[in-house]
């Protein structure tokens, strides 16, 4: 039975394992297929291809995720098949990265103000050799034991509108797309359900290239998956999936391979390349 995750985390960007650590972890789980999908990285990309090479069974998807922002909040979209070695694409990605670090010592700064001070060569350490990213802040926090979960850190600390919380260097949805689809890929809204006004933004999305989004997400309730469901088939999107896994701890994340992710979605993200590749060899 195919085993599928489409929305995975390395140490590159904000998870705990390496490309080649994760790469085989899901072949030792029997997975099927998989995207290795950093924020704002594609560097642990070339490595996690290397990986799969070693698992003929495992079907390796390069991928990646955006974060951008609207007036109401951030919007992640992600990004699949993309060319890790597109010029412009690397260019604005550093861009975002090197945003990053401001960000996080800012908002260590509001944390300690607060009462909750921790140490910024530690959150770095945490990092290892990817981008310093809120789960690593999130986890001096837990270190420390002024939370107990990593998801406490976001939703009192560090998520939008809270009061540790810095805004980023800002990309709308819109541009992240139109940069994917630059790149060669195929662009998809990450974790929809919570976004403000979601009819209206996917609209314009559409009109941006997004060809998909995320139905069969982490733990979504069968209910809202079959809600996503019938929003993407009206607006002619696919559906995609996959556990957000960054492997920071075990016992509360689902699993890589547990979203319940049908294996017809990676068929259907294979014919919008074909299409894809077939438009531009008739163009």
């Amino acid at each position: 039975m195919s085993r599928i995750d489409l929305h995975l985390h390395s140490s590159i960007s904000d998870g705990v394992l390496s490309p080649a650590e994760l790469v085989a972890k899901a072949a030792e789980l029997g997975l099927t297929a998989i995207s290795l999908t950093d924020h704002d990285n594609v560097d642990g990309i070339a490595p996690a291809m290397e990986a799969a090479e070693k698992y003929p069974c495992l079907a390796f998807i390069p991928g990646l995720e955006i974060s951008t922002d609207t007036s109401t909040g951030e919007v992640h979209v992600l990004g699949y098949y993309i060319d890790h070695t597109n010029p412009e694409l690397v260019t604005v990605l550093k861009k975002l990265r090197d945003s990053r670090l401001g960000r996080a010592l800012k908002m260590i700064e509001k944390l300690s103000e607060m009462g909750m001070p921790i140490d910024w060569e530690h959150v770095k350490e945490l990092s290892g050799d990817g981008s310093v990213g809120r789960p690593h802040i999130a986890q001096a926090l837990m270190e420390k034991g002024y939370i107990e979960t990593i998801k406490e850190a976001f939703s009192k600390y560090i998520a939008f509108g809270r009061p540790a919380y810095v805004p980023r260097e800002k990309m709308t949805p819109a541009e992240a797309i139109e940069l994917i689809t630059r790149a060669d890929g195929l662009a998809v809204l990450a974790h929809p359900l919570g976004i403000p006004n979601l009819d209206t933004l996917l609209k314009t999305l559409v009109r941006a290239g997004l060809i998909g989004i995320e139905v069969y997400y982490k733990d979504y309730p069968t209910a809202d998956r079959e809600s996503l469901a019938g929003l993407a088939d009206k607006l002619g999107l696919i559906a995609t999936g996959g556990s957000d896994y960054h492997g920071l701890d075990d016992s509360t994340e689902v699993m890589m391979g547990e979203a319940g992710v049908p294996p017809y979605v990676v068929d259907n993200l294979i014919a919008m390349v074909e299409n894809s590749s077939l438009k531009s060899t008739l163009l």
